[in-house]
């Protein structure tokens, strides 16, 4: 067996008084900005930068993934996926499935409810998951063609509010 972890980094805070076309266009506000650079120190502070970013295609999001990943200067392959937007947890399970297993570790950048569906049924913790929240799961694993919901277990959850 093999360790594999997914780090659920749910999209900084959007503004909504921006002016967009579709609810997928929609920026984020200053505060998202700042909380996603935040947290991207935080992941490099731990050293915990994941091996891969795969994020959903809403503006949002991209721009939650790409302020963090240049903020804590990680060194990870940058990915977007059109299909993680709207989608459930259900999906970032099936896309998981997928992932090379020379990567050890991957995070997931998205929306709600998706992100706290996914942790709540990798782990069966449920917990509150607000904007620019990270949350990292450890899963025991020969590939991570075998990752199934409950194999999981909640290592830390965080907000940016609690980083001082």
């Amino acid at each position: 067996m093999k360790n594999y972890s997914i780090i659920i980094f749910r999209h900084g805070k959007s503004d909504w008084n921006a002016v967009y076309s579709r609810d997928h266009d929609r920026p984020l506000s200053e505060r998202g900005i700042n909380a996603s650079k935040k947290m991207g120190i935080f992941l490099k502070d731990k050293d915990q930068i994941p091996d891969i970013v795969i994020s959903s295609s809403a503006e949002r999001a991209i721009a939650t993934a790409k302020l963090a990943i240049k903020a804590g200067n990680w060194s990870s392959n940058f990915y977007i996926n059109e299909k993680i937007y709207g989608r459930s947890s259900d999906f970032l399970l099936e896309l998981t499935k997928l992932i090379d297993d020379k990567h050890k570790s991957i995070c997931f950048v998205g929306h709600e409810p998706a992100c706290s569906s996914f942790i709540s049924q990798s782990t069966f913790h449920i917990a509150r998951f607000k904007t620019a929240s990270m949350a990292k799961i450890n899963f025991s694993l020969n590939s991570w063609s075998e990752v199934e919901f409950g194999r999981g277990t909640l290592d830390w959850l965080i907000s940016p509010k609690e980083i001082s």
